[in-house]
């Protein structure tokens, strides 16, 4: 077959078999070469292309690598006695990348993406009635699997963006599969200069720019795919928590979605975000937005807390209010995001293409190792009807690149974004290519427009359905310990926990005395309290609990037969930590009678009640009646000692037995 090269020497052409090895075509490549360092030579099938060194390719022939009659080869090389850049007509990727570019092989993906990439990802059709002809176990065209990417199918099921994996099969080499770790696929976006220049012919940016260094113009499009397809709320309860802070001030909140990535059926290859928790970090509400601190101070321990579960968690999104309550009817909230005004602002766009800029996704289909972003983005705010529901989103990526080379800013208009001034200033250097953006006019032809100063903030959208599952089976079952950082509204305290836990009998449950039906049921819902994410948040900061214990702590709560094996507490109830946290409960409880008197339920006693009337109680218990000494009777209301002859307490008034 004939193979093009092109490099800074020119361009060539050679008859090379399709079968054979790629060091044969090294070989012809530096024969048109001038002192070319053989272990520098890349190749790229686009000028500016993300190269990849030849040496990775060994072993592998023309055939395997996709290469097609007529193909074109970007070469680019290091001459022996340069210790410099890599020289040619492509862009070259940095130094390190080079030196590793086979770091897509050792890349620890989701395992939601491992699960994909074992799937063809085919999509079942069943026998056509009308058109096949054919046995029961034939095929053909009418009914043979469709591709996860088929046009027809998407635009049936209205499926506006393909998944993930279904846009990798789109892309990949069809030729064959080992071609996939020789070539990556995807390459992230960039509309940053290059610096230095790959040409190396003049000063890096501002002092000077060129066409081998500069970004190419840009045409604002609507992505063909999404990295999550689906957003999932484990449990009703998870949302309704989040919105009490916002029902009881009005102010807007803000959290961090806790939860896991798993494969999402209804969408051929999709991908689904189960949210699990929200941790609201420090924040500022106002009524109509919010303060918010980014990086924040506890994401390290939260993201290590989160993978302790049971089944691994992270950081898979976030979610705000933006409510307003309607003021002729306080029952509802004011429709604000409709298609006439905005669904998601400029100033929120840009800051989601920032958070998920800084959580790039692990691919072995990227030649950098990393590829867009699963953050997803989800808004509580108000339907038509006055109703509260959630919107989720993500930003494309083409809006993250324009975010990381700083060229787009927020407008006063929400649904508009501004495009910023070019900037040649050595402190604030800042170039922006040309952008242009298509609509349809009134005569519904389609019209390229400039996008400077500003085009409309839907460009750079990514819509994701959201729900619930039919039949919730959250990890965490509890969601009544106080929330962290909500001051004044709600507040965390040790002193609580140990009153919970004495309440709940826990000092006594590990003792194994809970042996009957009631204990089992004491057990039970022992273990539900404990499950509970802001808890066991909470008691890590306390120092109670050691780190390894933790872990055990963690995996306890969040185990899917925590509710249904009456053990599952077991190894919790043997480490330290929980000893020592029952010796505090055991000493900060008040005493309670061993039987209670008549009409009361040790479950359902006053916590404030003082120490001294339970003390009371159990001795009168004893005695069978109120006398402590000669002369003298003790109220078992309100402990007031009574003259022997009394019959109502002179304090409180009430019988004194």
């Amino acid at each position: 077959m004939l193979l093009r090269i092109r490099s800074k020497d020119g361009n060539f052409r050679f008859e090379i078999p399709p079968t054979a090895d790629i060091s044969v075509l090294v070989n012809k490549i530096l024969e048109t070469t001038v002192d070319a360092d053989p272990a520098s030579i890349t190749v790229s099938d686009k000028p500016r292309g993300n190269e990849t060194l030849v040496s990775t390719l060994k072993g592998r022939n023309l055939q395997i690598l996709g290469l097609k009659h007529g193909d074109m080869i970007f070469v680019g090389y290091r001459p022996k006695d340069s210790q410099g850049p890599t020289t040619s007509t492509s862009i070259s990727t940095p130094s390190s990348t080079r030196l590793q570019s086979n770091i897509w092989e050792t890349v620890q993906e989701d395992p939601v993406d491992i699960y994909w990439r074992s799937k063809d990802g085919k999509i079942p059709r069943g026998r056509d009635a009308r058109f096949c002809k054919h046995g029961a176990n034939g095929m053909c065209d009418y009914c043979m699997p469709l591709e996860p990417y088929d046009t027809a199918y998407q635009a049936e099921n209205s499926i506006k963006h393909l998944s993930y994996h279904a846009y990798l099969h789109k892309i990949m080499p069809k030729t064959s599969p080992a071609a996939t770790p020789a070539i990556p696929p995807l390459t992230p976006l960039t509309y940053k200069v290059k610096d230095p220049c790959p040409s190396g012919g003049h000063p890096p940016w501002p002092a000077g720019i060129c066409t081998a260094c500069q970004p190419s113009a840009i045409t604002l499009q609507s992505q063909p795919f999404r990295m999550v397809d689906h957003l999932e709320i484990a449990s009703p309860e998870i949302i309704e928590r989040f919105l009490q802070a916002w029902r009881a001030t009005g102010l807007q909140r803000f959290g961090w979605l806790i939860g896991r990535y798993e494969p999402y059926e209804k969408v051929p290859m999709g991908i689904k975000a189960v949210v699990e928790a929200v941790y609201e970090p420090p924040q500022e509400g106002e009524l109509d937005g919010l303060t918010l601190g980014i990086p924040w101070e506890d994401e390290p321990r939260i993201r290590e807390l989160a993978k302790m579960a049971s089944t691994p968690l992270s950081i898979v999104g976030y979610i705000f209010t933006d409510l307003d309550p309607d003021p002729e009817d306080r029952t509802k909230s004011i429709y604000k995001r409709h298609p006439q005004s905005f669904f998601v602002s400029s100033l929120e766009a840009i800051f989601a293409a920032t958070i998920q800029k800084a959580n790039p996704t692990p691919s072995r289909s990227s030649p950098t190792g990393t590829f867009g972003s699963r953050i997803v983005t989800a808004i509580l705010t108000a339907t038509e009807d006055g109703k509260v529901d959630i919107s989720a989103y993500q930003v494309s990526e083409q809006a993250c690149a324009m975010v990381d080379a700083d060229m787009v800013e927020a407008s006063v208009e929400p649904g508009i974004v501004r495009v910023k001034e070019e900037d040649r200033t050595q402190s604030g250097a800042r170039y922006v290519p040309d952008v242009f953006f298509r609509y349809k006019n009134e005569y519904n032809l389609e019209v390229k427009k400039s996008a400077k100063p500003c085009f409309p903030v839907e460009y750079l959208l990514v819509n994701v359905t959201h729900g619930f599952p039919q039949s919730p089976s959250p990890l965490f079952r509890s969601t009544q310990f106080p929330i962290e950082n909500r001051p004044g509204l709600e507040d965390q305290r040790i002193e609580d926990v140990l009153k919970a836990l004495a309440r709940l009998s826990a000092p006594q449950i590990s003792d194994d005395s809970y042996t009957s039906p009631s204990g089992a049921l004491k057990r039970l819902e022992l273990a539900k309290w404990l499950s509970d994410l802001h808890l066991v948040s909470f008691l890590e900061t306390t120092q109670l609990v050691s780190k390894d214990d933790m872990k055990v702590l963690v995996s306890t709560v969040t185990s899917p037969s925590l509710l249904g094996d009456s053990p599952a507490l077991e190894a919790l109830f043997k480490t330290e930590s929980w000893q020592t946290l029952m010796t505090f409960t055991r000493e900060s409880a008040p005493s309670l009678p061993s039987t209670s008197a008549p009409g009361l339920s040790p479950s359902h006693m006053d916590e404030d009640i003082p120490r001294e009337v339970f003390d009371q109680i159990a001795a009168n218990e004893v005695g069978g009646n109120s006398r402590v000494g000669s002369g003298t009777k003790i109220c078992p209301h309100c402990t007031f000692e009574n003259p022997e002859e009394q019959t109502d307490c002179e304090v409180c008034g009430l019988p004194l037995g």
